[in-house]
């Protein structure tokens, strides 16, 4: 067993090489892309109970199979070297399905990943995410 995979890694090293490379090139990509979109979401974005929709279906035929992309390539990732649950991150935000934007807000509204985003939001000078709660706006200070 050791032996095939030995051999197999020898015989397609090119391969490992430049898969290496292309996680290694997400990984920096994902850091430094990730601030930015968090301080881009505009203050509101969360406050709405439902989400405004593109009206742009070309625009929004392209994000979605960028997030298939995204998506299909994160899964192999899980198996092969490279960021796959990011990628799968990355990927379902690209995409439109039903409840997407109750799941956003449900993953924003948990204190650690609000009090995360506020801080890289106050390090870039701009003011915290307001969410709407039971008919009032809070952020992670209330």
């Amino acid at each position: 067993m050791i032996e095939s995979i030995t051999s197999w890694s020898s015989n397609h090293s090119f391969l490992l090489i430049w898969m290496s490379g292309i996680s290694a090139i997400m990984f920096i990509l994902t850091l430094l892309l990730v601030p930015v979109m968090v301080v881009r979401i505009p203050v509101d974005y969360f406050a709405q109970e439902k989400r405004r929709l593109s009206n742009a279906p070309v625009k929004m035929i392209l994000k979605n199979l960028l997030g298939i992309v995204f998506i299909l390539a994160g899964i192999a990732m899980l198996f092969l070297p490279g960021q796959g649950i990011l990628s799968i991150l990355i990927g379902i935000s690209f995409t439109s399905f039903p409840g997407k934007y109750r799941l956003e807000r449900r993953l924003v509204m948990m204190p650690k990943v609000l009090g995360s985003i506020n801080w890289l939001r106050e390090k870039s000078g701009k003011p915290p995410l307001l969410l709407e709660y039971p008919g009032r706006y809070i952020n992670d200070q209330a």
